[in-house]
This record gives C-alpha cells, sequence and structure tokens, in this order.
C-alpha cells in the first residue's frame, strides 16, 4: 500500500471509482441504506463517496471492502510496480518477447493439461482438442446477440424459407455470423454468450491451445481460468495471484502490465450466486488495471444481467449442416473409424428430426456417442429426445458439479416435465412457433397457480413466472429468447416431443382423438410417431387413426373406383409379395402423384429392391414387366409432346417463309425439322432398349412400327415435301397417341387416363402419405398386437364400396 495516503486522514472516490462502485453495488443488490446498515455507520458518509467527495481513511476502505474493490483503483492512487521474477533473482528486466516466450513456455503444461483435450458425457477416455486427430470444429459468432433484437412475432419468419423453418427455422437466422477467431481479434474484451452446450468452454480451450502453438496471438501469453474454481479458492480475493499460481509463481502479473496477455475466463454463470460480486469485481479490477490485456469470459445466454461495461457481447451460433458433417468426420477420425463417420451423415440426413438436435455441439456429441456403439438411432426415437432432454434437465449441470440457483427450487424434475409439455401442446395447438414472453409467462402462471402452497397474488405470481421462464432458459436452455420478449423451445423436435409426451400421459381419449384428426397435417407427424412409441398398447389409437385415413377417399367415387382397379390389377398379377405392397406399387404407378417407394420399403423388404431390379434390366415377375410398359408409355407420350412441339414449331417457320425470304429462317427450319426426327429416334431407341424385357412383343412390335411409320414420316418430310408430314400430323396425331394409350389398357391393364381434377391429386396424395405414416408407426419400436398388425396392412389401399372396374375401352 502507499504510505503516504495511508498517513492522510481523508481519501475520495474518482470519477472512474464511482462508477465501478456503483456497479458493484448494483450486482450486489444493496442500495445506500443497506450499505449504510452493514457498515454501522450513518448514510452521511456513504452519501458523500458516492458524490465523490472525501471520507475518513477507515470508512472509504471499508466501503471498498464490503464491495470488494481495490481502495487504491477507487481513489484513483498509482500502485507501485511489482516485484518481476527477473528483478527478485537480481536481475535487470527482460525485453518484451523474451518474456512473453519464457512466461508461454512456463504455462505450457498448465494449458495442455486444461485445454488439450476434451471429455464429456459418457466418453470413456478424454479426446485431443485440436491436432492431426482433434475434434474441434470452428464455431460461428452472431455480432448481435438475438435476445436483445427489438422485433415482432412474425419478423424472424420472414426470410426463413416455408420448407425450411418446418425443422431449421427456428434456430437459424439473419444475422451476420463470423468466425469464431474473427471476434477475438476483433474485440479486445468479449462477452461470448451461448445455450447451454453451445461449445463455449471448447471454443475457450481452442484459443488457449491456438494461442500457446502461436497460431492466433502469438506475442500473448494463453491464461485459462475456470470461474467456479477461482471463486472457491483460497486466493479468489485477487484474480492476478490466482493466475501466477495457475503460472506456477511465473510473472503472470508483469505479462499482465505490459499488455500481453490472452485472458480466458470461463463458466461466469457457473459461479454460485454469493461469490458473484466478488468475481465481477475482480474482472472489472482486472480490466481497469491492466487494459491492454485481451479479455473473453463466457456465460451462458439468460444468466444473471451482468453488467460488464467494457465488454463487447456476441453469441455462439448454432451449428449448421457443413459444421455438423465436420464434426462428425472428426470424431471418428479420433476414433480411428471414417467409415461410420459417412454412415451416420446419411443417417442424419434422412432424419430431419435429429439432424436438427445436432445443430448443438453437446447433442451432436451425444448422437456421436449412441452411434459409436449402435451403428444407427433407435428406432423409437421418443427414447433418443428423451435422453437429450434429460440430459439438458439434470445431467448436464451434475456431471460439471454445478450448483445452480435454484429460483424453481419447488419443481421438482416431473413438474418442469409437466409444466413444459403443458406449454408444447397450448402453443403447438396454436401454430405458435415463436411465443410472446407474457403469453409464456401467463402459461407458467396458470401452472404454478394450482400446485400446493401458490401465491394467491396475481403479481406475485406473475413476478414468480418470469424468474421460472429466466431460469429454463438458463439453466437448461429448452426454451431461448429469439428476439427482445420472443421465446421458442431450442429445437422444434424438442417441442414435438413435449406435445407427444402430453398426449400419451393423458388418461382421457379426447387428446388421443384429436390427434387422429390432424393425421393429414404434416406439422403433426412426428408427434403421431412419438406419441405410438410412448403408448404402452397403441392398438386403440392405431384403429382409430386407420378409420380417419379411409375416411380421406371415402366420399370420391371416381378415387373409390380407382383403388377398385388398384385391387384388381393387384390381384391379378402372381409375385411372391404381401398383397397390400403390390397394390402399392400400381396405386403409384397409375396416377399423377410423386412416385416414393417408402411404404413399399416399409410393408416389403423384398418388393422394396423392384425399382433397382428394374433399373438393373432384371425382371423377375409381371410386375416388372408392367413397369417396364408404364415407363414406355410415359416415355413416349412426353417425348411425342416434344415431337409436337417441334412440329409446331416448324409449322410457324413455314407459314413465315410464304411472306419472307430470309435464310435465317431456312437455318431454324431445317433446326426444328432435326429436332423432331432426332426425339422421334429417342422413342425408338429408349423401346427397342426394352422390348426384350417386355412380355407381351405383339405390342412392342405394334409400338415399333407405330413409331417407325412417324420417323419416316418426318424423314421424308425433310427430304421432300414439308407439306405431306405437315397433313398427316394434322389428320392423324392425337389418333395415333390414343390409339397408343388403348394398346396398353388392352393388352395389360395399365395406362389408364384417370383424368383426376387438382383437389383429387391432393386427396390421394394425403391418403398415400396418410398410409405411409400408418405403417411407419407400426415398423416403430411400439407395440401393437399381432391381429391389429395384421388387419391394418391388409386393409391398406382398399376401397370402401364395391365397384366394377374400368372398362378397358377407358374410363
Amino acid at each position: 500500500m502507499c504510505a503516504e495516503a495511508m498517513a492522510d486522514r481523508s481519501l475520495q472516490a474518482t470519477p472512474e471509482g464511482i462508477q465501478l462502485a456503483k456497479v458493484a453495488l448494483k450486482g450486489m443488490r444493496l442500495n445506500q441504506i443497506t450499505l449504510a446498515q452493514r457498515l454501522e455507520v450513518t448514510r452521511q458518509p456513504i452519501g458523500k463517496f458516492f458524490r465523490g467527495e472525501t471520507v475518513s481513511n477507515d470508512i472509504f476502505v471499508r466501503i471498498c471492502e464490503v464491495l470488494n474493490l481495490d481502495w487504491q483503483v477507487i481513489a484513483g492512487i498509482s500502485v507501485a510496480p511489482e516485484v518481476t521474477a527477473s528483478t527478485r533473482l537480481g536481475h535487470e528486466p527482460v525485453d518484451l518477447p523474451t518474456l512473453v516466450q519464457s512466461t508461454r513456455e512456463a504455462v505450457r503444461p498448465h494449458i495442455q493439461k486444461q485445454c488439450g483435450t476434451m471429455r464429456v458425457l459418457d466418453m470413456e477416455q478424454p479426446i485431443e482438442l485440436t491436432g492431426d486427430r482433434g475434434i474441434y470444429t470452428h464455431v460461428n459468432i452472431l455480432e448481435r446477440v438475438l435476445g436483445r433484437r427489438r422485433l415482432g412475432v412474425d419478423d424472424p419468419l420472414r426470410d426463413c424459407d416455408v420448407e425450411l423453418f418446418d425443422r431449421f427455422g427456428l434456430v437459424r437466422v439473419t444475422e451476420q455470423r463470423v468466425p469464431g477467431r474473427d471476434a477475438v481479434l476483433k474485440y479486445r474484451n468479449l462477452l461470448v454468450l451461448g445455450k447451454p452446450g453451445a461449445g463455449k468452454t471448447t471454443f475457450l480451450k481452442y484459443l488457449a491451445m491456438q494461442c500457446l502453438a502461436g497460431d492466433l496471438f502469438a506475442d500473448r501469453v494463453p491464461l485459462f481460468v475456470t470461474l467456479k474454481d477461482f471463486a472457491e479458492s483460497p486466493e479468489r480475493s485477487d484474480l492476478v495471484e490466482y493466475l501466477e499460481q495457475r503460472g506456477v509463481f511465473v510473472s503472470v502479473g508483469e505479462v499482465l502490465r505490459r499488455g500481453r496477455g490472452l485472458v480466458l475466463l470461463d463458466g461466469l454463470d457457473e459461479v454460485r450466486e454469493e461469490d458473484t460480486p466478488q468475481v465481477l469485481g475482480q474482472i472489472r479490477e482486472l480490466v481497469w488495471r491492466f487494459g491492454e490485456n485481451a479479455v473473453v469470459v463466457t456465460c451462458r445466454i439468460a444468466a444473471q444481467d451482468y453488467s460488464l461495461e467494457n465488454f463487447v457481447e456476441v453469441q455462439v451460433d448454432d451449428f449448421d449442416e457443413n459444421q455438423i458433417v465436420a464434426f462428425v468426420r472428426n470424431w471418428f477420425r479420433a476414433k480411428g473409424d471414417e467409415s461410420r463417420a459417412a454412415l451416420m451423415v446419411e443417417k442424419l440426413q434422412e432424419n430431419a428430426p435429429i439432424q436438427e438436435l445436432a445443430s448443438s455441439p453437446l447433442l451432436l456429441t451425444l448422437l456421436c456417442l449412441i452411434f459409436e456403439d449402435a451403428v444407427d438411432f433407435p428406432v423409437n426415437r421418443a427414447e433418443l429426445y428423451k435422453e437429450g432432454i434429460d440430459l439438458l434437465l439434470k445431467k448436464w449441470d451434475k456431471k460439471r458439479k454445478v450448483e445452480r440457483d435454484q429460483i424453481y427450487k419447488k419443481l421438482s424434475l416431473k413438474l418442469k416435465e409437466n409444466l413444459l409439455s403443458s406449454i408444447a401442446l397450448k402453443t403447438f395447438k396454436r401454430n405458435e412457433f415463436l411465443i410472446k414472453q407474457r403469453v409464456l409467462e401467463d402459461y407458467i402462471s396458470d401452472y404454478i397457480g394450482n400446485l400446493p402452497d401458490a401465491k394467491d397474488d396475481p403479481e406475485a405470481l406473475h413476478l414468480d413466472s418470469e424468474a421460472i421462464l429466466r431460469s429454463i432458459e438458463a439453466q437448461h436452455g429448452l426454451l431461448v429468447e429469439q428476439a427482445r420478449g420472443i421465446y421458442s423451445f431450442s429445437h422444434l423436435t424438442f417441442q414435438e416431443y413435449f406435445v407427444a409426451w402430453e398426449i400419451a400421459k393423458s388418461q382421457d381419449d379426447v387428446a388421443r382423438q384429436q390427434l387422429v384428426e390432424q393425421i393429414t397435417d404434416k406439422r403433426w407427424q412426428e408427434v403421431f410417431l412419438l406419441t405410438v412409441g410412448m403408448l404402452r398398447n397403441a392398438d386403440k389409437f392405431l384403429l382409430a387413426a386407420k378409420e380417419k385415413v379411409d375416411e380421406i377417399v371415402v366420399s370420391d367415387e371416381k378415387i373409390q373406383r380407382f383403388l377398385q382397379w388398384v385391387n384388381g390389377k393387384a390381384k391379378s398379377v402372381k409375385v411372391p409379395y404381401k398383397n397390400a405392397s403390390v397394390r402399392t406399387c400400381y396405386f403409384l404407378l397409375s396416377n399423377d402423384c410423386d412416385p416414393s417407394f417408402h411404404l413399399v420399403k416399409f410393408l416389403d423388404q423384398d418388393l422394396n429392391r423392384m425399382p433397382e431390379m428394374y433399373f438393373a434390366h432384371e425382371p423377375e415377375h409381371p410386375l416388372e414387366h408392367d413397369f417396364d410398359l408404364d415407363c414406355i408409355l410415359k416415355h413416349l407420350l412426353d417425348l411425342l409432346q416434344m415431337v409436337s412441339h417441334e412440329i409446331k414449331h416448324y409449322m410457324r417457320l413455314d407459314k413465315k417463309l410464304d411472306t419472307e425470304d430470309d435464310p435465317a429462317l431456312y437455318r431454324n427450319l431445317e433446326c426444328a425439322l432435326e429436332g423432331a426426327s432426332e426425339n422421334c429416334s429417342m422413342v425408338v431407341w429408349f423401346l427397342e432398349d426394352t422390348l426384350d424385357r417386355t412380355v407381351n412383343y405383339l405390342l412392342a412390335g405394334i409400338l415399333r412400327d407405330q413409331l417407325q411409320r412417324l420417323n419416316n414420316q418426318i424423314n421424308r418430310a425433310r427430304l421432300a415435301s414439308h407439306d405431306v408430314f405437315r397433313r398427316w400430323w394434322r389428320a392423324h396425331g392425337k389418333k395415333w397417341t390414343e390409339n397408343l394409350r388403348q394398346l396398353m389398357i388392352t393388352h395389360r391393364n395399365i395406362g389408364h387416363d384417370w383424368q383426376f381434377t387438382e383437389e383429387q391429386k391432393q386427396l390421394l396424395r394425403q391418403y398415400y402419405d396418410a398410409n405411409l405414416l400408418l405403417v411407419q408407426c407400426l415398423n416403430s419400436d411400439c407395440y401393437v398386437s399381432r391381429s391389429v398388425r395384421q388387419e391394418i396392412e391388409e386393409t391398406l389401399l382398399l376401397p370402401e364400396i364395391p365397384l366394377n372396374p374400368p372398362s378397358k375401352g377407358g374410363l
């Protein structure tokens, strides 16, 4: 301490010192009255202290001690330079590069031990963070914290693609993203915020290792501190002393004084509430005394409103698809099994809800551990999602021995799950993915208001609900603030899980019947699958769903006739496959829905090979032959339409030549004729390529003759008079096309032109998708009795009323 200053009878705070004291006072939730009471003095010296007037030496120092502040800093008294390691040994002070290099080497073992590896969850052994086999995946930083944005409920969705929003819209944002390294280089003092499991600690460890290797801040010394450990250590009163302890008594203080430190302070939110003011005071003092150093602090979003005036707040962004792939590859490369990485990436891409969870580094680590053991994800996704939710609700903090202030300590784990599931169902029913804070607080108030010992005062309930909402976000990250006063579930997958959980645990059938009514709504399909997986017995639920599926098309007579034809055609084909599978094939072949063989895949694995066998030219059954002929018909009609287009183009050009003598028109006319000839030749080639694979050689021969005739007509037109071909096409083109279809109907009973309206096509699409959802439920890890399973499978895609099949002459 300064002897002269201590000899003075009074001290006064500088303007900067007053500001620090006010921040500390607020952080400790004190005011001038309570501070005076704690010091057992009158309010007068406290008021003078905060007005910058002189105060007795003793009271001045005591005020600073209560506020955990250095009285010399508050009074603006310069501190004599500390004795460095070199001067203690009687040497001259070392030059700056030598100081940095020697200190880096001194802290190297500590940094490598603390930051060189990562071990979380149930990992059997640590895994390297950086290097050739390192797991680290570069993170992106949002320079604007999402919860600070002032937006309306619809604003975050304005730039989202509707399809992407279904799964990723809640986490993808339009704010500018920058690489994490760039943000650290750009801002000297950085407060990095992020959701639980966002990779904040891993990011700090990466910065430390990069600095140590000279790849980042090569002229600085990395100093890594876990703030929870510091707060609970004997040296918690002095962060610099604690840093020197971590540096094995080397001259860290000298490095800091000369502005060459990269101070990495991890987990501000993990500090106990009673220790927080002390830690904040030490961080402020560090920045105040050693302002030329780079300081990075990490903290969870929605933790206490920490006031660090000289820090820029940024947010760690979720992983995108490229980062997910990079992490998975890094993980399995480190495990020496890179082939498994490609398989996991493929499985993720096939399953959007699980891929959405992978945007969280913590949950992606969980997925990697699961996939590493099973080489797949669980069939019952509800079990996987429950493991992820349990990790966030109770395991993540427990594994790291973090004790947080339980603002809602009266809520047990079960009550928390009930609260979240209640919120999820209410908001999902209202199509609310983004929810206003006040609405959420009302939901919470309604819930806790019915608990034992609930408060009667509405205002008190509102305050409690606000505190609970903040706690859910800060401690678990299951609800997150997407913009100021606008919240969402952190993942749509979690919202769907809680909706399904609320429905499955319901003791009455009303909620389940309401879910059945939504079977054609794609938003509810994942909820549907999850609910089936949670039910103890899904028989009653699936039978009700099957009845609802059949109602989709029961009143449309044309669709019923179509289903009657599908059933009759499937019965006429002698193949060793399930009847429902064969019906599915003809359903897809004979209507204008986009073909998808997912239903076939779930019903019959052998028949699922049919598209592969077709493309490999390996037909084995009549069903494959019908595939050939149907493909020929559709290809012919498409190409004939192209030929017609070329001929019409030719006719326009030919008519124009009657009035103009332009060489360019002759060239265009020749191109039109060549195009028509080439397209028709393609039809002939395609047909000849498939002739040997069809059973009806007579039909194939007739088709070939018809096509050759058309091709000959076009070629003759090129060599002779164009009018000949033009007259022939006008007279016979449409009839030729209809005859082509009639041949298919006559010889194979396929190729009917059902002429569905757009509304009917939409009904067929919904009907097929709903049947697919039913079969997916049957193939999930749920309990369904054998009799119910058989009943549902055998009645898939069957007509509800007996109808005569369409005549072979058409519909």
